[in-house]
């Protein structure tokens, strides 16, 4: 994996029955945040990509459409979204962002499945990040599957 100080595997980092913490963090969009450029990485500004999905406005149409809305929730400390967007069988009771983590850019690497049609898919990516002053990289593969009829995020092996 070749990360420096690497978060626990997964975006699956529970605070529920075992009391482990998330340390997933949080570069806040402040002030205009809706023409900022989302930090999914789509090219498009915040306010026309994660945002409406954030606020449960919208829907992911895929599997990495939801990943990387995922991603962005990690970068902007959006917790709400992340617990709404996992599979209620893997679902923690609870969520910590660390505020000192910040997400700096995510890597699609490979998607199988996952479209409009699909009812499962695998998003492989690489997430980078800066915590303490140390760059790292997260790489995951990570499992998604329909919830009545959403996309949510099931669970992740990395490597």
């Amino acid at each position: 994996m070749g990360s420096v100080g690497a978060p626990p595997v997964g975006w699956a980092f529970t605070g529920g029955d075992n009391g482990q913490v998330a340390k997933r963090g949080a570069h806040r969009a402040v002030g205009g945040e809706s023409v900022r450029p989302c930090a999914c990485g789509s090219g498009t500004t915040y306010g026309r990509c994660c945002r409406p999905l954030h606020r449960g406005e919208a829907h992911a149409a895929t599997a990495e459409q939801l990943m990387r809305s995922r991603f962005s929730a990690f970068a902007v400390g959006h917790r709400d979204h992340l617990l709404r967007s996992w599979h209620s069988s893997t679902r923690p009771t609870g969520l910590s962002l660390d505020p000192a983590q910040r997400w700096l850019r995510l890597e699609v690497l490979d998607r199988e499945r996952g479209g409009l049609l699909d009812s499962t898919g695998t998003v492989e990516f690489r997430a980078h990040y800066r915590t303490a002053g140390r760059t790292g990289t997260l790489h995951e593969r990570s499992r998604f599957v329909r919830e009545d009829g959403r996309w949510v995020y099931l669970d992740a092996s990395t490597g």
